[in-house]
């Protein structure tokens, strides 16, 4: 048996640690719960007079808390990298495959079951979105919908790092399913939403694709070949990269701070409620990363494609997730809720996923080569 996979010393960076703030972003959540309720408590119009500062339905507040949560991730996405998958789709495929034919369906059925049958009990009520009111179980499945189309295009290249994986592979995922949300998820979502009894106009979540998916991409991009071919490569990734790696999570935290202010009375009276949604979360991550990591390993992956490969099925875009609950069922939703929920949990099982891999690495072949043991301060984290 071989020993669990450790870094080679020499060529550890010192850089290959998350950031004080991607360390400790679970911390961060709950610091925005208790300050979120307490704003929500001690100036309840505050959240609602931005919330209705609106066009169309679409916050304005909230839209640039939104659009500064996706751009620092678009910009980094080098899709040149995206023809790597022609030289070797097998693993671009395994991916793909459970993004959008497995994931979506498995966290219904786990949604469902646990939300909508299980601890029904326990999610007795209403909440009331835009359009009406429906019932408080019916709205937490919604947003465990909307989170598990999102595949991640942010952190991913991180727990590839930490995993010693195959960095190329990340990228190439990466450029892939940023694309692939612009063709699916809005039709997806649709889909699934109907099919759970819960009525979305195809105009608004295709909108909410549109301005959190499709305007980040766009300016990304163009930013992204404007600054290289006038600024230069070292600019961008040594000044213009790391002034810009906060502001995600900044505005992410403070969109946070706006959800919980809302959401503030139903947490301290029913805070049974966040356990009660974190649940089939946690099930549906470890249950997708294991299927993903099993199906690699049948299929003879080496073990720097089979890591990022389980690790970016397991993750979600928690970023568009908030995004387009927020549009769909409003600031005040149990949806919205739900997608938060998401942020909590999401660091530190993703952490504990990563420790997986290193140590059953001995499972699969293995290709130096593609490790992810370069300098981050070069890759687009």
């Amino acid at each position: 048996m071989t020993a669990p996979l450790s870094p080679q010393s020499s060529a550890q960076p010192t850089g290959g640690q998350l950031s004080f703030f991607e360390r400790y972003l679970s911390l961060w959540v709950l610091v925005c719960i208790g300050v979120g309720i307490a704003l929500g408590r001690l100036f309840p119009g505050v959240a609602i007079a931005l919330d209705a500062m609106s066009v169309y339905q679409v916050s304005i507040p909230i839209a640039l808390c939104l659009f500064l949560m996706m751009y620092p991730i678009m910009v980094k996405i080098d899709f040149t990298q995206a023809k790597q998958a022609l030289s070797t789709p097998k693993p671009v495929m395994l991916t793909l495959v459970v993004n959008w034919f497995i994931k979506p369906f498995t966290m219904v059925i786990f949604a469902q079951f646990f939300l909508g049958w299980v601890f029904q009990p326990w999610l007795e009520g209403s909440d009331v979105i835009r359009g009406g009111a429906i019932p408080l179980a019916n709205s937490y499945i919604a947003g465990a919908i909307l989170l598990g189309i999102a595949p991640c295009t942010a952190m991913v290249l991180m727990w590839g790092y930490l995993s010693y994986s195959n960095q190329g592979h990340t990228l190439v995922m990466i450029a892939v399913n940023s694309l692939a949300m612009l063709a699916f998820y809005a039709p997806l979502g649709r889909w699934l939403l109907a099919a759970s009894d819960l009525s979305v106009p195809w105009e608004t979540i295709g909108l909410s694709v549109l301005i959190y998916v499709g305007l980040p991409l766009a300016a990304g991009m163009y930013s992204r070949y404007w600054i290289l071919r006038y600024q230069g490569r070292a600019w961008f990734e040594q000044r213009f990269l790391r002034f810009l790696s906060p502001v995600a999570i900044i505005a992410l935290l403070i969109t946070l701070v706006l959800l919980f202010s809302f959401k503030g009375e139903l947490i301290v009276e029913n805070p049974l409620h966040i356990f009660l949604i974190a649940v089939p979360l946690f099930l549906q991550t470890n249950f997708i990363f294991g299927i993903t990591y099993v199906a690699a390993q049948k299929l003879g992956l080496t073990y720097e494609d089979a890591a990022p490969a389980a690790l970016i099925g397991a993750s979600n875009h928690f970023e568009v997730a908030i995004a387009t609950a927020v549009v769909l069922f409003g600031l005040n939703s149990g949806a919205a809720l739900v997608t938060v929920v998401g942020v909590l949990i999401e660091v530190p099982v993703m952490l504990m996923l990563v420790a997986v891999c290193k140590r059953t690495a001995f499972w699969f072949p293995r290709d130096p080569g593609k490790a992810a043991l370069s300098d981050p301060r070069c890759l687009p984290l």
